[in-house]
């Protein structure tokens, strides 16, 4: 499909989801402010248990890595991209090598985002408030000082507000323009608690097999252009789900990631 064809449908699907809720009934002023309520009552509970919770849960979790190339790499003190599902963001957060190592995460300027943030602050993450797609040019002047002062970013192409599994070439212009690798990393679960949301959230539980597969990074020439950059995009995209598919194997699962919300 040709990628302008891509965005316009990701943005189709976007408001349909609105207009789904409309309809249902689910945006009265009454929900609307009590799901603001919620969010203020989480943020308070999130930023004084949510990390301690997790801490305490991941200390359970079994985890394999794949992907030597991609796993030294990220071990390294190198600058580099990685690019993850906004679904997986939890089962990553908590575990040795990722933590409190001042990695740069990209988080969206939404509500739900405002919440994520205090439970990165407490694992020593660095935020980027924005998105590719929502306060962009800001995001990504943020992301590009960030990156080519020798930092490493986390990225979630599907993020803040899916469609799921969609990629956002900017991801591929950061590359371009800072000179560090995307490095593509899928996260697999054989038990794990699924939200009901676009993204399907994962929660891994206790005792939970996880495999962590990192992919070969990506490098982009700085003279790439801009249909090399779509091209690149739609690689990941397909690296990220593969390499997701081959974790589930390995852990003898069946995989997730065609599974509706």
């Amino acid at each position: 499909m040709d990628p302008r064809a891509v965005r316009q449908a990701r943005r189709a699907q976007v408001a349909q989801r609105a207009d789904e809720r409309a309809t249902a009934g689910r945006n009265t002023p009454r929900l609307v402010q009590w799901r603001r309520w919620r969010r203020r009552v989480g943020g308070w509970l999130l930023e004084r248990l949510a990390p301690w919770l997790l801490r305490a849960l991941a200390c359970t979790w079994r985890v394999q890595c794949l992907g030597e190339p991609g796993l030294l790499l990220q071990r390294s003190p190198r600058p580099w991209i990685v690019a993850m599902w906004h679904g997986r963001m939890l089962t990553l957060m908590p575990l040795r090598g990722h933590c409190g190592r001042d990695i740069g995460v990209l988080v969206s300027p939404s509500d739900d985002g405002g919440l994520a943030q205090q439970a990165l602050r407490r694992f020593r993450y660095r935020i980027v408030r924005g998105s590719l797609s929502r306060g962009g040019a800001r995001a990504l002047r943020a992301m590009q000082e960030l990156v080519a002062n020798g930092g490493q970013l986390v990225v979630t192409p599907d993020g803040p507000r899916g469609p799921r599994h969609s990629m956002n070439v900017g991801i591929a212009w950061l590359a371009r323009s800072s000179g560090a690798p995307i490095l593509p990393v899928g996260v697999a679960v054989d038990r794990a608690w699924r939200l009901r949301s676009w993204d399907r959230f994962t929660i891994p539980k206790p005792f939970a097999r996880l495999c962590v597969f990192y992919a070969d990074p990506i490098h982009v020439a700085a003279d790439a252009s801009d249909e090399q950059l779509e091209t690149i995009a739609a690689d990941v995209r397909t690296t990220l789900l593969a390499n997701e598919r081959l974790a589930f194997e390995k852990l003898n699962r069946a995989n997730d990631l065609d599974t509706p919300p």
